[in-house]
Order: structure tokens, then C-alpha cells, then sequence
């Protein structure tokens, strides 16, 4: 049986409606913070299509307002499940913005579950947006994208996770790290144990664990702004660690 949603979400962003609008309404743009590769129109019934792993979820922009409004909704699945997504911008005085993201829908027999997760999940990837348009706005990244299945639970998955960095579970925002090519980093965003956010010179890592009801699996999601294709390292480091 379907179960309607609705989840909002609000940032305030030190960057201008139309840096935001190139954020969020952009292929590259939301390749810079989102996950996997995304493909958008540039009018009301163009494409908005998320492709990761091989696998492309396919939707389409409902509202297209260059600068205040983006909408789009997935095709309803036999069962009735979709899901729909609208960004509201609004330009506040000096030079920051307020980006507002609903997403709402029908979901599965396992609502609760999925609503969790997404509930989880928005908040890693609202501050990567605000990290993106601080410190590599503009800019086109290479993009990473891994999953391990069956890494193990929380503890397990995040002790091997922070030992990698030189630090501990008990990791916290503004933490120094040692990314596993050697580069400095910085911890923008801690909540474990569902997810970590770091920042090197080159780059945005995240590492995400999905918990142990949805499978244990854990979501490397990694963008690096200096034009090195990481896929292989990353991949190579989840194999050695969690194989």
C-alpha cells in the first residue's frame, strides 16, 4: 500500500539567487553537491534525470522560473508510488539566499523506512550545496559515486572509516582528516553514525551509511574540483577495507 509525504527543507546560502539557480537547476550544478550525474531542461517539460551506478531515475521539470522556482515529478509507478521535488529561492540582503527544497510523493509498503532515510539524508547534502558555493562555486567536478553492500553495521563501518582518516568515531565538525591519497582535509558535516562530510583543497567527500535495515550498505559520493577522476582510487579503497 502507498503512503503520501511531504518533507521540507531550508538553507540560508552566502551566495546570490542566481549562483543558487546555477546549483540547482544545472546538470554540473547539481553534480557539484548532489549525487551520481544529473541531466536538466531548461523548460517546463524538459528532462530531470539522476543517473548513478548505471541505473537513471527519470523525471521531469513541472515549474521552470529562472531564479525563484524549479519543479519536477517522477513518471507514477503501477503502484501509484512518485516522487516530486520543488526549489525555492529567495534573494535576503547581503548577498545571501534562502533555498527552500520540498520533496513529497507516494511511497511503498515500506514508507517509514524510506521517509527516515530521506529525512537523514537531506541535511549532509544541503551543507555540501553551502560548501560547494563557498568554496568551488562555479567550478565542474569530477564525480565519484561507490557502494559497498553488506559493509557492516554502524560501528563496524565507522570505525574502518575514521581509522582511514586518522581520527575517531567520536569525530566532530572543524576535525582535521588525512584522506587516504594523503591530502588534508577538514570535516564540514559529522552525524554519526548516518553520515560524514569532508573538505580538502581539491574537493567534497562524503561517506554515508544506510543502516542496518536498508542493508548496511555504505555510499562513497565524492566530488574533486581539480579534474582527477577518483573512481578507480575509491573503488580500490572499498575493496581493500570492506572486502
Amino acid at each position: 500500500m502507498t503512503h503520501p509525504f511531504e518533507l521540507s527543507q531550508e538553507i540560508e546560502l552566502g551566495a546570490t539567487p542566481e549562483q543558487v539557480w546555477d546549483a540547482i537547476a544545472t546538470g554540473p550544478g547539481v553534480d557539484s553537491w548532489f549525487m551520481g550525474r544529473t541531466e536538466l531542461g531548461t523548460s517546463a517539460d524538459g528532462p530531470a534525470n539522476l543517473t548513478m551506478m548505471g541505473h537513471t531515475e527519470q523525471a521531469t521539470i513541472t515549474a521552470y522560473e529562472p531564479g525563484a522556482r524549479l519543479a519536477t515529478r517522477s513518471a507514477e509507478a503501477p503502484d501509484g508510488q512518485f516522487m516530486a521535488l520543488e526549489y525555492l529561492i529567495e534573494g535576503r540582503g547581503g548577498g545571501t539566499t534562502v533555498l527552500r527544497i520540498v520533496q513529497s510523493g507516494m511511497l511503498g509498503d515500506d514508507w517509514e523506512t524510506e521517509f527516515e532515510a530521506m529525512k537523514a539524508g537531506w541535511p549532509i547534502y544541503l551543507e555540501t550545496l553551502k560548501q560547494y558555493l563557498t568554496y568551488f562555486t562555479g567550478r565542474t567536478p569530477s564525480v565519484m559515486t561507490a557502494l559497498r553492500p553488506g559493509a557492516g553495521g554502524p560501528d563496524t563501518v565507522w570505525k574502518i572509516v575514521t581509522e582511514s582518516l586518522g581520527v575517531t568515531p567520536d569525530v566532530a565538525e572543524g576535525d582535521a582528516v588525512r584522506l587516504p591519497n594523503g591530502s588534508a582535509g577538514v570535516v564540514y558535516y559529522a552525524n554519526l553514525p548516518v553520515n560524514l562530510g569532508i573538505r580538502s583543497d581539491e574537493g567534497l567527500y562524503r561517506f554515508i551509511h544506510s543502516g542496518t535495515a536498508r542493508g548496511d550498505v555504505l555510499v562513497l559520493g565524492h566530488q574533486n574540483f581539480a579534474g582527477r577522476d577518483e573512481q578507480v582510487d575509491w573503488e580500490a579503497w572499498t575493496a581493500e577495507r570492506f572486502g
